[in-house]
């Protein structure tokens, strides 16, 4: 094998990683197993799950009551009482299953017992205070992407899902050796010249907190065949190697030549401090990283290339630490020949976040418990002066930029389609209807509003209103082209062909909720045809996305909804289409060249996203990502 090691080199930072990184493949060590939902805590999913059952999977009484024909309870008020008599009602509690022909439950305060069954003075409105099928969960939907890092919460909706084995990527086994004559196992009486072994716990803690398999084997002396034994049998074991101490150039710092006599040493030497003597390096085709035996030097070689290399392992996206910025107490002087990392902590003074430097040693183990966050200076600059403002990364009360990109507005299933594609970043998609995305977006408290308005009056989607409502910090993106249309049955016992059969007698509708896109083009074809809104049994009941609309057409609680063609497609149900439609993105300027706005884009106008949104169905795109202009 060809060597390319660069002996105690002084490779910048990122270049030593990208020639690292770029050495090692991980595809053939990365896998994946099926384990229990129940033992998936902090496991990272491998591929989407849909859900295999909707959540509830019957319609449930929402509340403790009644259950009664709804079209029974008409006409009663405060002044006309209706008494129900006991054919006409059954005693309900909270999650009890609604059965025909009852459909809606009043709640047990609203009703008085009088001799002849129960007392309303209220008319009940069908399907009120019922949850219906889907409520939570419909069937198919995606309740996890690929890449996520499952929490409690996540168990709870897995299971009530249907979910009960789950496919998750499997743990890298990381082999973690430390070396030195001097290093002992932990113990109360030491000699001088021993050191109790401290890095290699401190690496099996971080390697457990990322979610790997440590397996820490005790420390070994210097002495090269054995080393050399030992470190050959872990490449045949483990996914990844750690070895500790023996990095630098001493006479019996062996570790640069073992890697190099099993395999290949790609960078020895990176110009940061403390770390400079790491080594980065790979036998039998998996990683091996060498760590200085420093515990501070330790720390950040391993944070440094060790951390990547686990979020590589998991398609993570690298958390990047928060910021602050705060003004230095005492000059701070650091070589040009180095990237620095100085340990550093914080006061709040005279309203002033002052940041006072910590003792700089390497293997000063206590400037990192003591410290708040890392001042990183730069190479080639010689240091601050007193009173600077820099930027200081937080290790403690850490708030993590988020490297997520966010979006609320109007509800489609692309927004999952292109949260599990998205690379680079992450995506957080909320449905609020497309008049809830504007309002986020005007408050600054989104970075995307996906949202489909129509104006009535000129028949154009979208423009008018980020012009009516919005300023000029964001910016109209084109989306795609959908149908919008009417669900309904398989075989549509109810004959249903056009927005008019809305108003018949046995018709029964779910609508969507105000704000909502596709309300409004509801309203806007009741308008046009004429039709008055509260001849349409069902108008008020409303559902919060396409999919739960579905599910209410698809479990017989309606006849008839309105929503986009795909989402009947995945539900299995027919479609009467109405027209196409303009689903596009309102997007912050701030945003526009940010990485994980860049990666949005990057999905959208793939060929990859391409074909899936063909094979859904329902759509079309024609400039995807391209900027409208908003006259």
């Amino acid at each position: 094998m060809k060597s390319r090691n660069i002996y105690l080199s002084s490779l910048k930072l990122e270049e030593a990683k990208d020639v690292y990184f770029n050495s090692i493949q991980l595809d053939h060590l990365v896998s994946n197993e099926v384990i229990s939902v129940e033992s998936s805590l902090n496991r990272i999913t491998s591929e989407p799950v849909y859900a295999k059952l909707s959540s509830p999977h019957y319609n449930a009484s929402a509340m403790d009551g009644v259950m009664v024909i709804a079209e029974k309870t008409y006409g009663a008020d405060e002044r006309h009482a209706i008494i129900l008599r006991a054919d006409d009602f059954v005693y309900v509690d909270t999650g009890d299953v609604i059965r025909e022909p009852y459909n809606a439950v009043i709640m047990i305060e609203d009703i008085q017992v009088v001799e002849e069954g129960i007392e309303i003075i209220e008319a009940a409105a069908p399907w009120q205070h019922i949850r219906p099928i889907g409520e939570d969960i419909v069937q198919t939907e995606m309740i996890l992407p690929a890449g996520h890092k499952i929490r409690p919460v996540d168990l709870g909706a897995l299971l009530a899902g249907g979910i009960f084995t789950i496919s998750v990527v499997k743990k890298p086994s990381v082999g973690i050796l430390p070396t030195g004559t001097e290093i002992v196992e932990p113990k109360e009486h030491l000699i001088p010249g021993e050191i109790i072994d401290s890095n290699s716990r401190m690496f099996e803690a971080l390697i457990l907190e990322m979610g790997g398999s440590p397996t820490r084997y005790p420390s070994l002396k210097d002495d090269y065949d054995l080393l050399k034994a030992h470190i050959k049998s872990m490449s045949e074991t483990h996914d990844i190697i750690l070895i500790n101490a023996g990095s630098s150039a001493g006479s019996e710092d062996y570790t640069v030549m073992i890697i190099r006599e099993l395999g290949e040493v790609i960078v020895h030497g990176v110009a940061i401090k403390p770390g400079k003597p790491a080594i980065l390096g790979i036998i039998n085709n998996k990683p091996v990283i060498g760590i200085p035996g420093y515990p501070v030097s330790a720390y950040f070689v391993f944070d440094i290339y060790v951390k990547t290399l686990m979020d590589l392992w998991f398609n993570k996206i690298a958390a990047k630490r928060h910021t602050v910025k705060a003004l230095l107490s005492k000059r701070l002087m650091s070589s040009i020949k180095h990237e620095e990392y100085i340990r550093m902590k914080l006061g709040l003074v005279s309203n002033k976040l002052v940041a006072i430097p910590l003792n700089r040693g390497a293997g000063v183990t206590m400037s990192l418990v003591k410290a708040d966050g890392i001042c990183v200076v730069p190479q080639n600059i010689e240091g601050y002066e007193a009173g600077t403002e820099v930027t200081i990364e937080l290790l403690k009360d850490i708030g993590q930029i988020e490297q997520t990109l966010v979006s609320i507005g109007s509800h489609d299933i692309i927004m999952d389609l292109i949260g599990d594609n998205i690379k680079k970043a992450s995506l957080s998609s909320t449905h609020v209807g497309s008049m809830g995305g504007i309002m986020a977006i005007m408050k600054h408290e989104t970075h995307i509003a996906p949202i489909h308005l129509l104006d009535e009056t000129t028949g154009i989607y979208n423009k008018s209103f980020v012009k009516k409502y919005l300023k000029d910090d964001v910016v109209l993106v084109e989306g795609i082209k959908r149908i919008q249309g009417l669900y309904v049955q398989k075989g549509n016992p109810k004959n249903i062909t056009s927005i008019k059969d809305l108003i018949k007698e046995d018709i029964t509708f779910v609508n969507r909720q105000k704000g909502a896109g596709t309300r409004l083009l509801l309203d806007y074809q009741l308008k046009v045809n004429d039709i008055d809104s509260s001849k349409i049994t069902g108008y008020k009941r409303e559902m919060m996305t396409h999919m739960t609309v579905a599910s209410a057409v698809k479990s017989g609680t309606a006849d008839v909804g309105m929503g986009i063609e795909s989402v009947a497609k995945i539900m299995d149900l027919e479609f009467i289409p109405i027209g196409e439609e303009d689903y596009d993105f309102v997007v912050l300027k701030s945003i526009l060249n940010t990485k994980m706005y860049q990666s949005f884009l990057e999905v959208i106008q793939s060929d990859v996203f391409n074909k899936k949104i063909s094979d859904m169905g329902g759509y079309r795109i024609e400039h995807i990502g391209e900027i409208l202009t908003v006259e």
